[in-house]
């Protein structure tokens, strides 16, 4: 309820359907009440939210490779990681029965035109995540390229990474895997970049794997 103040050509305090009517120092004010939301998350809405904080949190754990593996993609002022994120929310994420989850599978840490390889192993054995691929030059490979390798622990949202595991040539390489991991998965990633980290693989998955 309002009351009128110097009768109807005056101003009015309190308050009337969605407008507030008051005073401060013989200065008369009106204003509307806020617009209440009857739904300020929609489902779509709320999807989308969960998708972002699961891609984060797992592409923070290794932004060095990031930052290598997307640099094509960081135009138009969007940062290596903001390409990363936009692909793989599209691209590496499937609905769970807690939500939006991972799909380790299809996601990409690194996206670009170098030549990967047409055969690569992964095993864990002591502590030790070993790779083996072809060595053979194809399209623009080069002998000198370097692999970049990817171990991500979901349990424990942590990552072990290398930015130059090995060169092509070498045809195998291995990193170290920590002790505190035994017993937990890890989620596996190699690509490739040539010798001046300006050009680099489509990355591959190689695997999940019990340390």
């Amino acid at each position: 309820m309002a009351t009128l103040k110097n009768g109807l050509s005056g101003g009015f305090s309190g308050k009337v359907g969605n407008i507030i009517g008051s005073s401060c120092r013989g200065v008369e004010y009106i204003k509307s009440v806020p617009t209440k939301m009857t739904n300020p998350r929609t489902k779509g809405q709320t999807k989308q939210r969960s998708n972002f904080v699961v891609t984060q949190s797992f592409l923070r754990t290794f932004i060095p490779i990031i930052r290598i593996g997307f640099q094509e993609y960081a135009v138009d002022g969007k940062s290596a990681f903001n390409a990363a994120m936009s692909y793989n929310m599209i691209n590496g994420i499937k609905a769970g029965v807690m939500g939006s989850e991972l799909d380790y599978k299809n996601i990409l840490i690194s996206r670009g035109p170098l030549y990967c390889s047409s055969t690569i192993n992964a095993k864990v054995k002591d502590y030790k995540l070993l790779l083996e691929w072809d060595s053979v030059n194809s399209e623009n490979a080069n002998p000198h390229d370097k692999l970049m390798v990817l171990a991500y622990n979901s349990a424990k949202a942590e990552s072990v990474y290398d930015i130059n595991a090995g060169r092509r040539r070498d045809a195998s390489t291995f990193i170290e895997l920590p002790l505190n991991w035994s017993g937990d998965i890890i989620e596996t990633y190699v690509a490739f970049k040539n010798m001046l980290s300006t050009m680099v693989s489509n990355s591959l998955y190689t695997g999940s794997f019990t340390v």
